[in-house]
């Protein structure tokens, strides 16, 4: 006799114990419309002490994907369903979320042996298996020392959430700190895709919400996006193991420092021949005394930029003095003044300065304005990223541009693709950077 079950009536799941010891469960789910045989929801639980409260919990809970599919019947089709035409999916080899919520593609990802479930989680953190799925779902009620534990265990044991469920139908842009040019720009790149699916996009400020206390990754899991992008943030191990988890993809755009796991997805640019390509330009003017300003060096691509600009400069058998590098704490327009002040004050001082972002090439403008030195005639400058502004500053400045709205739309297209439940043909693509020249670098009149 299955195990659960009570004579003289028929088991709502029949719960059957296997010559392994392992127990499989089994819910009458109706007739399939198109066989016309019976259909049934199965699931194996491992042999072991606890075994039979894990069953009766897998029993609750397809019982009650069984209810819900009968309670929500699907809607007939209409001759203006027929007529109507496929969206365009610029993703050809992926199944894309719709904008319902559902996906063409895989519902249920294959658990596979001994992989830790819902359950096995829940008994580790001595709570029940509906405060674990709290978590998971980023919801209240949650006591913080439960919550902290459970995520503990989550990550510990690598748990990831079998059914992807039904995400809405938005993909969240997580930044710290909005600079409003990149920002704008990668925003447009992200919604030229995901609009083409009519998907929402939302952006959250994960450095406003860290200065509040909160956790932001904690708050996406409540609104359950589809996917998320991450764009100039270092993230910890915690918030991707969590969104791992809760089955949302990540696609890291532009990170400040590798990712905790070498797998998690990411777009970035070739900030090393960037810098490379500015350097060589000031020398190709004939420049010889050559500062550079960079970001702060814990970034990925400030390092780039730095390491690319002295690379060039080395092999120009010029070098790059210690007392003509600055690194700035921030891609700002005060670390461009600040530093480029103290440059300018040196004797003798550069010709010419690089700077790891255009931001920092503003603020060396107002530093050569203070110390009365005319752009390009007594000192040349070049940027980083190609902000709208450089072409309106006075004199327009040369720049190395970024392609952002095009790395944006290439993070939505990977985002989009993991959403469906898809293989990536690159974790990691690196997108050309582009010299613009224009009137801030000129041929050195003093060396």
């Amino acid at each position: 006799m299955p195990v659960g079950s009570k004579p003289g009536r028929r088991a709502r799941g029949e719960i059957e114990e296997l010559p392994s010891g392992s127990l499989r469960v089994r819910v009458y789910a109706g007739i399939d419309p198109v066989s016309k045989r019976r259909r049934y929801l199965t699931e194996t639980v491992p042999a072991g002490p606890v075994a039979a409260r894990h069953a009766e919990s897998v029993r609750s809970r397809l019982l009650d994907t069984v209810r819900r599919q009968h309670e929500r019947p699907p809607a007939p089709r209409t001759r203006a369903d027929d007529a109507r035409p496929a969206p365009v999916d610029p993703l050809p080899d992926a199944s894309v979320p719709t904008p319902a919520g559902r996906t063409t593609g895989p519902q249920r990802r294959s658990r596979r042996r001994g992989e830790p479930t819902l359950t096995t989680i829940a008994q580790l953190a001595d709570v029940s298996t509906p405060t674990v799925s709290k978590v998971l779902n980023g919801r209240s009620g949650v006591a913080a020392e439960t919550r902290a534990r459970v995520e503990a265990l989550l990550r510990e044991h690598g748990y990831r959430r079998p059914e992807l469920g039904t995400p809405h139908a938005s993909v969240e842009v997580v930044f710290y700190g909005m600079q409003s040019n990149l920002a704008v720009m990668i925003m447009q790149g992200v919604q030229q895709v995901a609009g083409a699916h009519r998907f929402a996009v939302g952006f959250t400020d994960a450095r406003r919400q860290v200065s509040e206390g909160r956790f932001w990754a904690r708050d996406l899991l409540a609104r359950r996006p589809a996917g998320v992008i991450a764009v100039h943030l270092g993230f910890a191990s915690e918030q991707h193991a969590l969104l791992a988890a809760s089955a949302i993809p990540l696609v890291v755009l532009d990170p400040t420092g590798e990712p905790p796991l070498h797998a998690v997805p990411s777009v970035t640019s070739t900030n090393w021949s960037g810098g490379f390509e500015a350097a060589r330009h000031l020398l190709d003017l004939g420049h010889r005394r050559i500062g550079v300003i960079s970001g702060p060096t814990e970034r990925l691509c400030a390092k780039a930029r730095l390491d690319g600009a002295r690379a060039a400069l080395e092999a120009a058998g010029v070098g790059l003095p210690a007392r003509w590098l600055r690194h700035g704490h921030w891609f700002s327009f005060e670390d461009g003044l600040n530093h480029g002040q103290e440059l300018l004050r040196q004797d003798p001082a550069p010709t010419a300065i690089v700077c790891g972002n255009d931001l920092q090439a503003l603020g060396v403008y107002e530093a050569a304005r203070l110390a009365g030195r005319r752009i390009p005639r007594d000192l040349s400058v070049v940027g980083f990223d190609d902000i709208p502004y450089t072409m309106f500053c006075g004199p327009p400045m040369t720049s190395v541009r970024q392609p952002l709205a095009e790395m944006g739309a290439v993070a939505a297209r990977m985002v989009l693709t993991l959403a469906a439940d898809k293989s990536l043909a690159q974790t990691r693509v690196e997108l050309a950077t582009t010299l613009v020249v224009r009137d801030s670098t000129a041929v050195v009149y003093d060396q």
